[in-house]
C-alpha cells in the first residue's frame, strides 16, 4: 500500500484527495510543498517535482500501469540520473502537459531532495 489513503477499499484514491493529502504530509516533515498545477479531480496523472534549491532536482510521474496494482498509485523517477538541472525538469513537464492537460504537478522544495513517495500509513 502505498502513502496513507490508498486502498482502504481496494479502490485507488482520488487524485485530489492523494494530493491534498501529499500536501499534508510533507508539512508535516518541514517541507514546502505546492501545487503548482491542478488536474483533474477524479483521476489525473500526478508529478512530482523536487527542488533541492541549488539548480538541481528530480521529476516523478506515474509509473507504468502494467506495474502496479489497480488501486495502487506508484511513482518512477522519470530520468535516468539522480538529479536533473531544472530546465530539464520543466522541459519534460511542458511535453507531458502538452500529452494531458489533465495532469497534476507538485513541487516540493527540499534540500536532501526527498519525496516521501514511500511513506505509507
Amino acid at each position: 500500500m502505498n502513502l496513507w489513503l490508498e486502498s482502504l477499499s481496494g479502490m485507488r484514491v482520488r487524485s485530489d484527495f492523494w494530493v491534498a493529502a501529499y500536501l499534508r504530509r510533507c508539512a508535516t516533515a518541514g517541507v514546502t510543498a505546492v501545487l503548482r498545477r491542478r488536474g483533474a479531480a477524479e483521476a489525473g496523472a500526478i508529478f512530482i517535482k523536487i527542488d533541492r534549491l541549488d539548480g538541481s532536482g528530480a521529476l516523478f510521474g506515474p509509473a507504468p500501469q502494467s506495474e502496479v496494482d489497480a488501486a495502487d498509485r506508484r511513482f518512477d523517477r522519470l530520468h535516468a540520473a539522480d538529479w536533473i538541472d531544472a530546465a530539464s525538469a520543466e522541459e519534460r513537464l511542458k511535453r507531458e502537459i502538452a500529452f494531458d492537460v489533465d495532469l497534476w504537478i507538485v513541487e516540493v522544495e527540499d534540500r536532501s531532495g526527498r519525496n516521501f513517495l514511500d511513506a505509507s500509513v
